[in-house]
């Protein structure tokens, strides 16, 4: 089950009570206040984490209370500190505050880890009021109550290049024919409920080149008004760095013009808005085992004009896979190498 999105209810521990306790020892001429110090409260953090992929463990289990601090106790006892609460996240999950809406932390690295949730402070015992004046205090402070918080979480795949495209486009055999991705593929309209993540390898070592394909599923018009799948997934393309766009030039999908095909999906992306119609793009014509000839021509004078690296495969049979693997691995080098630039200029 993909679950990119949850609502969580956070109680970090409470901090323990100080203790008031005085000191009687047969050999020990002065005794005193020796109340220990309660511990503090456990805090929560979150880390981003390669183990899990979806947010479902927090939509079935909303509610999550850090260890609390223990009570001190006498003879200068200080009471165990809670033991904090590590909740794991999908690299690519967004924390947002579920009052106000801000954005409080991306978690885009692995083991990136955030309090998200302080612990309370430990009180103090009453060995702490002790003056030449007050040699036996009474007083002693309670623990501090831990922070609450109410967070909204929100997953986006972290991809290097996207899938885009009609329903039955040919993502989901794509991706399985060139990666170790199993998605579901079958003859009927939107079959991909949820995007499939594959990793992809190209090359020898040591110039071998791993990248992350996303096949999202599939849009259609009025896709970012939440018509289809479509405003549910779009998201997960924003953070991709390149888009791939398959467009079907057989005659099975019913639709009898490839580039007002290409014109819709460009459109949805546009409506969406977040930069994704501003993405570098690859156009691919999918099905050329059974191409309408005059369909593939019509679609590859189109991505000439708009001078837009274009492919023909067949996954099925395999035809030109190789070579958009190849194609748009180069073009995630370029990319990845653009960005370290960028990067390192930023810091400089």
């Amino acid at each position: 089950m993909f679950i990119d999105e949850a609502k969580i209810r956070i109680k970090a521990g409470d901090g323990g009570n100080g203790c008031m306790a005085f000191r009687r020892e047969k050999f020990v001429p002065r005794g005193g206040p020796s109340g220990g110090d309660g511990g503090h409260g456990g805090d929560i953090i979150m880390e981003a984490s390669l183990s899990h992929n979806t947010l479902v463990h927090f939509r079935f289990n909303p509610e999550h209370k850090a260890d609390r601090g223990r009570h001190g106790e006498g003879s200068n006892c200080t009471g165990r500190d809670g033991i904090p609460l590590v909740l794991k996240v999908p690299v690519g999950t967004l924390l947002y505050d579920q009052e106000t809406g801000e954005l409080i932390h991306d978690f885009s690295t692995v083991n990136d880890q955030l309090v998200i949730a302080k612990g309370g402070r430990g009180g103090r015992g009453n060995q702490h009021f002790a003056t030449s004046t007050h040699q036996a205090p009474r007083e002693h402070e309670l623990g501090r109550p831990g922070e609450e918080r109410h967070y909204r979480l929100e997953l986006k795949l972290l991809a290097d290049a996207g899938l885009v495209g009609y329903p039955n486009a040919g993502k989901s055999t794509l991706i399985a024919r060139i990666s170790a991705a199993r998605p579901k593929i079958a003859d009927y309209p939107f079959t991909t409920l949820e995007p499939n993540l594959g990793v992809v390898s190209i090359g020898e070592w040591p110039h071998e080149l791993s990248f992350v394909v996303a096949d999202v599923p599939g849009l259609i018009e009025g896709a970012h008004l939440g018509a289809g799948l479509g405003v549910q997934f779009l998201r997960h393309i924003e953070r991709t760095s390149l888009l791939v766009h398959l467009v079907d030039v057989s005659d099975s999908s019913g639709r009898p013009d490839p580039v007002e095909d290409f014109k819709v999906i460009q459109s949805e992306l546009s409506s969406f808005g977040h930069g994704l119609d501003e993405k570098p793009m690859i156009v691919v014509a999918t099905k050329a085992d059974v191409a309408n000839p005059a369909k593939l021509k019509k679609l590859q004078a189109m991505a000439k004009r708009r001078k837009l690296p274009f492919y023909t495969i067949s996954a099925v049979t395999g035809e030109g896979v190789d070579a958009l693997k190849y194609a748009i691995g180069e073009k995630v080098r370029e990319l990845r190498a653009s960005r370290a630039q960028l990067e390192a200029t930023t810091h400089a």
